[in-house]
């Protein structure tokens, strides 16, 4: 996928490179499945270690709940395993401990915007703006819908979590040779 990113990550020191929280209404569809796709990738290209990763909701209807099993149909058949994740909601010390905030939605980034410190330093914006499709930057919500819907949210987070896990590995070469 990445071709680049097996020679570049010999160069890194121990240091985690990036952490990335993924956040949608209850942290059972969207971002979960972000978090299942980019945590994959990011173990394909050898950097579990590297890059942290994890997810969480703007409500807390459903904290400690799995991933809808609507979800979790649709990433297995895609050899994505979301099975472990359990919702969590996010809160005003993610900004201590995250570099990369990523909203589902302007519902979520506003939100969150709303609760980020004055001296948050990092990235915060919507997921699907990082790969620029022409929409308006908002992952369609699943939840009410059906299977297919779940499908078009894999379609949409797979070239987006490759796009970020690009930007992450071009920041941090270009940190490295600063």
């Amino acid at each position: 996928m990445l071709s680049s990113v097996k020679s570049i990550y010999k160069t890194w020191h121990k240091d985690p490179i990036a952490k990335v929280l993924f956040v949608c209404t209850g942290n059972i569809c969207r971002s979960p499945t972000a978090e299942g796709v980019f945590r994959a990738m990011v173990k394909q290209e050898g950097l579990a270690d590297r890059i942290l990763v994890d997810s969480a909701g703007t409500h807390d209807h459903q904290v400690g709940q799995r991933p809808d099993p609507r979800a979790l149909a649709a990433a297995r058949r895609r050899g994505y395993e979301l099975g472990k994740l359990r919702a969590r909601l996010v809160g005003p010390d993610d900004f201590k401990r995250f570099d990369w905030i990523l909203a589902m939605d302007r519902r979520h980034l506003e939100y969150l915007e709303s609760m980020r410190s004055s001296d948050y330093q990092g990235q915060l914006g919507l997921f699907l703006n990082l790969i620029g499709d022409g929409g308006d930057g908002d992952m369609p919500d699943p939840y009410y819908g059906d299977p297919g819907d779940f499908e078009r949210v894999l379609d949409l987070t797979v070239p987006a979590a490759a796009a970020l896990l690009q930007a992450i590995v071009a920041r941090s070469k270009s940190r490295d040779h600063a």
